[in-house]
């Protein structure tokens, strides 16, 4: 007896922005932490961290919405809003509250660039998918 999965594209592109959403924030957390704290202070990564959590969490929100709605026009505005979280998450740690200032330190040499890598896939994704919409429902 064979299992017919029939997954469309929206539920793809859901499901894998839901797993970039959570590795995003769930990553910095137990696979590739940031540095730990230095006597009873939490360092400047940390709070870079904790709102990383955030946007990865609103990412895997948008995800899980592109595959529970069907309506393209919505997916449009759901990508939009996938895209630019993922511009705010890879803004934290770069620009915005930073992070240790040492080059050797773990979150800038492994925290950060993994960080900027899922961005940089969830944006490309957002734009694949925003391309692939406007071909097809002619927004």
């Amino acid at each position: 007896m064979a299992i017919n999965l029939n997954l469309n594209k929206n539920v793809l592109i859901g499901a894998a922005a839901v797993l970039f959403g959570l590795l995003i924030a769930l990553g910095p957390q137990f696979l590739f932490k940031a540095c730990p704290p230095h006597g009873d202070e939490w360092s400047q990564c940390h709070w870079s961290v904790q709102a990383v959590l955030a946007t990865g969490i609103i990412i895997a929100a948008l995800g899980a919405c592109l595959i529970f709605l069907s309506d393209l026009k919505t997916h449009a505005g759901l990508t939009i809003g996938i895209f630019l979280a993922g511009i705010v998450t890879v803004s934290i740690p770069y620009s915005l509250i930073k992070g240790c200032s040492g080059a050797d330190m773990t979150c800038q040499k492994t925290t950060f660039p993994i960080l900027a890598i899922l961005s940089g896939a969830v944006m490309a994704g957002a734009v694949v998918y925003m391309v692939y919409l406007v071909k097809k429902v002619k927004i």
